[in-house]
């Protein structure tokens, strides 16, 4: 079968509104992947999770020294809201947040650089701060051209307790730092809920080898504000028109294909199946991730989280077939990371602009910036290289992912190897 690049197109301008984490909109580009399925011949089912999140019913902050103004704001999901009527508190700029900059924080609300991880979390919890402030975007940012990104705080973070977390634009956070603002007036009311999400899945049995499965991923969500096209509904799209290949060309082995709900919010799609699938896992060889693409400017990649051997071959595959393909061996920020934490050797193929050349996570994430070939392309690699190994009469990588990766699947997933050795030997 001939890869058909206008009508992967056309399946992406369906999908190309906003469909965020347990929204009615995600449900509705689910049922969209489920008709086009169904159109294929395949017979694909949802499988629901839940997804915490959070309802903000007012969200202000006001600086009230030495000068009065008042800065829109997005709180955090799954953070916690200050009493009705709010708090005053003096106002901090901690930069990274290191020691030094921890001294003598209790009671006051602090502006850090960057979203902290779990242990600095804890520390700014053990500090005992009243909230804390992070930024997006650019010191140089529109705002009737911008929006402020909406985040979560992950499970990981909140398990050391929960206080008022927001987020603003970096213009405004400059701002209040230039002018010296000491003192800050928050009011967050705000309602924790259990939102429905779910996957979209499709199992096609192996002709030879149907207890061996290898299983394509993408995730269908998008963040609020964007239209996610290039972040991932062109991974979405492209793993569909693999559906009708394999559909066509009936694989030796089984392989599965999986659209991911949730995934901007935490990997909660593919977590979810991770889970509810433990059994399954001892026969899963491979996951093929495909995570952003079709952007016009750009470049193909292969982020792969498995033993240097994979790396080589694919490396050598693209070399053999004329793919301008760079090849790292590396985790990558999606559903992949999630599989390869669990054993399972793992990579994602994906196209990435230069900067300003397409966008990810904003409004401008687009049709304008993609096209139907640079989509094609994305496709026939990983079409050509999925193949190759799905019907291997050996299969030729080793399930096992090395220990230079699962150091940085550690630090990704933050987590601490002292405590969890100390649960083992329990």
């Amino acid at each position: 079968m001939k890869i058909n690049a206008e009508r992967e197109f056309e399946l992406l301008k369906k999908i190309g509104f906003v469909r965020t984490s347990g929204s009615e909109e995600e449900l509705k580009a689910a049922n969209i992947l489920l008709e086009e399925i169904s159109s294929i011949g395949c017979e694909g089912h949802l499988e629901s999770f839940k997804a915490p999140s959070s309802v903000i019913k007012k969200a202000t902050l006001k600086v009230v020294e030495p000068f009065e103004k008042e800065y829109e704001i997005a709180p955090y999901n799954c953070s916690i809201g200050t009493s009705e009527g709010g708090i005053t508190a003096d106002f901090v700029y901690i930069e990274d947040g290191l020691d030094v900059n921890l001294v003598d924080l209790k009671g006051k609300f602090v502006l850090i650089n960057t979203r902290p991880n779990s242990k600095l979390y804890k520390k700014l919890m053990d500090a005992g701060i009243a909230g804390y402030i992070t930024m997006s975007g650019t010191a140089m940012d529109e705002e009737d051209k911008t929006d402020i990104s909406i985040a979560r705080i992950r499970e990981k973070n909140t398990q050391h307790g929960r206080i008022p977390t927001i987020n603003m634009r970096m213009k405004d956070c400059f701002h209040m730092i230039k002018n010296k603002a000491s003192k800050i007036h928050v009011e967050l009311i705000m309602e924790d809920v259990e939102l429905t999400s779910q996957n979209v899945v499709v199992t096609l049995e192996g002709t030879k080898y149907p207890e061996e499965i290898i299983s394509f991923g993408a995730h269908y969500d998008s963040v609020p504000y964007s239209t996610g096209v290039y972040d991932n509904g062109a991974g979405s799209v492209i793993i569909m028109e693999l559906l009708r290949h394999f559909k066509e060309n009936p694989p030796m082995r089984t392989v599965k294909f999986m659209w991911y709900g949730s995934e901007e919010v935490g990997l909660l799609g593919s977590k979810a199946y991770l889970k509810d699938h433990e059994e399954e896992l001892k026969k899963h060889l491979l996951m093929i991730n495909v995570d952003v693409a079709g952007s016009i400017l750009g470049k193909e990649m292969a982020l792969v989280t498995a033993e240097q051997s994979l790396v080589d071959y694919i490396d050598q595959m693209a070399k053999i077939k004329g793919f301008p393909l760079k090849v790292e061996q590396d985790i990558y920020s999606s559903d992949s990371t999630a599989f390869a934490d669990e054993g399972i050797p793992s990579l994602t193929f994906c196209r990435f602009a230069p900067q300003g050349g397409a966008f990810i996570h904003t409004r401008n994430d687009v049709m304008e910036y993609l096209s139907a070939e640079a989509l094609e392309l994305t496709t026939i690699i990983t079409k050509e290289f999925s193949e190759s190994v799905i019907n291997s009469v050996a299969f030729p990588i080793e399930k096992k992912v090395p220990d230079n990766m699962k150091k940085k699947l550690d630090e990704y997933f933050d987590k601490d190897p002292k405590k969890e050795e100390t649960s083992e030997k329990k």
